[in-house]
């Protein structure tokens, strides 16, 4: 039987926003929206760094909030610190920037921005360097995962922040959960269901965590299955079914499993999405959140739910 595949169509077309802005990224909300990140000019990378965190002159970011029925268009301008990310949170937005310098003295980056739907900051905190990911519950719970440099320490942070890899914080950045129940060195994919669920993927040993029962620690239960991937950027899932990334290699190569008994998913399918030309995805940005994924190709944005793939699969 040949490896399923599934077209997908654009739900929307945002190239009526995106003249003299870049794309910066694209990622799920936990309401099921699209939150796209644009800026007015790509930073430049500096010598021997990966990102600046600092800009030397003032950038404007736009973020777009997009359904299949409308667009939202959010303006931040004037800005100076470099961002990655951006989530809702409440009734604002969360912008976090990956990297954050640490200049001794107790002085530091705030690399986290809590603004209106008008664009003006309410709140700046730290966030800490080294961010894979952040994604924020309906109720405001910040989830940051952190890749090597973050764990391990670099920008000046002897004891770096996100040093457990895995990180739960309230609305105003102080620690709600630190990961100790696996050794992360670096998290290459993170998919927050809700409050009670959150799913996590890492390196070195290529398990899947799922941590239940919220962040008190009286209550918090962590299990683990291995999926028999090694070096997935993403997943999805509903808590049975699992849609990967495959892996290192494999860039928009993806695989779906099921959970065979507790702790063990099947040894899996592949499945190729198409775009509407009935073409393979070839450069898009992937975010994973709950049961779906989100794909962004040119101005063109596109979802699969795990709904959907069962009924190619299944």
């Amino acid at each position: 039987m040949p490896d399923p595949k599934l077209t997908l169509l654009p739900f929307a077309d945002i190239s009526g926003y995106t003249e003299g802005f870049d794309i910066v990224s694209v990622q799920s909300g936990h309401d099921g929206l699209a939150y796209v990140l644009l800026i007015n000019q790509v930073p430049e990378r500096k010598q021997g760094m990966f990102v600046q965190t600092k800009l030397n002159k003032p950038y404007t970011y736009k973020v777009l909030i997009v359904s299949d029925q409308y667009v939202q268009d959010v303006v931040i301008g004037e800005q100076h610190y470099h961002y990655h990310y951006v989530q809702p949170l409440q009734e604002h937005l969360l912008l976090v920037g990956a990297r954050c310098t640490y200049y001794g003295n107790n002085q530091f980056d705030l690399n986290a921005k809590v603004c209106d739907m008008e664009g003006a900051t309410i709140r700046e905190f730290l966030l800490g360097d080294g961010i894979e990911s952040v994604q924020v519950t309906k109720h405001g719970t910040i989830w940051t995962s952190y890749f090597d440099e973050g764990v391990f320490g670099n920008n000046g942070w002897e004891q770096p922040v996100g040093a457990n890899g895995l990180l739960a914080w309230d609305a105003y950045g102080n620690v709600l959960y630190k990961n100790t129940a696996a050794d992360i060195a670096d998290c290459y994919a993170l998919n927050v269901i809700n409050e009670q669920e959150v799913w996590f993927y890492y390196y070195t040993d290529f398990e899947l965590g799922c941590i239940s029962g919220g962040v008190e620690p009286e209550s918090t239960r962590v299990n683990f299955l291995n999926p028999n991937i090694s070096g997935s950027s993403g997943f999805c899932t509903d808590g049975y079914h699992f849609l990967f990334e495959a892996g290192y290699g494999k860039h928009l190569t993806f695989i779906f499993k099921k959970m065979h008994k507790p702790g063990s998913l099947t040894e899996g399918t592949e499945v190729t999405l198409l775009n509407e030309k009935n073409t393979p995805f070839q450069q898009a940005r992937q975010d994973y959140r709950q049961n779906r994924l989100l794909l962004n190709e040119g101005n063109l944005l596109y979802q699969v739910t795990m709904k959907e793939l069962l009924s190619v699969i299944e």
